[in-house]
């Protein structure tokens, strides 16, 4: 009885504890700025995005249809795994079924040969 009593002291003073530092805690976090470290690297990845398109060759170029080019290869690729697999599948069960089948052959002769002897 007394060490779940000591138990739940530890833990309410723990749990005060932390109450305490969090309220602590609440004006400081409330003044700091907002992510300065998003906002700086979204300032150079639009700066080095406008670059980009500037080049000469690259004026022309569109994420989009990129994007679209990498997608279908993908699903083109995924069809095609799908496929190989099905087909392996396809074989394992053609492979089980003739073993199956190959097992039973002699057991209605063995049966006859049995019953006539």
């Amino acid at each position: 009885m007394s060490s779940n009593l000591i138990i739940l002291f530890v833990f309410a003073l723990s749990l005060i504890g932390m109450v305490f530092f969090v309220f602590k805690k609440i004006p400081i976090l409330i003044e700091l700025p907002e992510n300065t470290k998003d906002s700086q690297k979204e300032k150079f990845y639009s700066k080095l995005k406008e670059r980009i398109k500037n080049l000469p060759g690259l004026r022309s170029f569109s994420s989009d249809i990129f994007l679209q080019k990498i997608l279908s290869k993908v699903r083109i690729l995924s069809l095609k795994t799908e496929n190989k697999t099905f087909k392996w599948l396809q074989n394992l069960r053609n492979k089980a079924k003739d073993n199956k089948f190959g097992e039973n052959d002699n057991y209605w002769q063995e049966i006859k040969k049995d019953t006539k002897e």
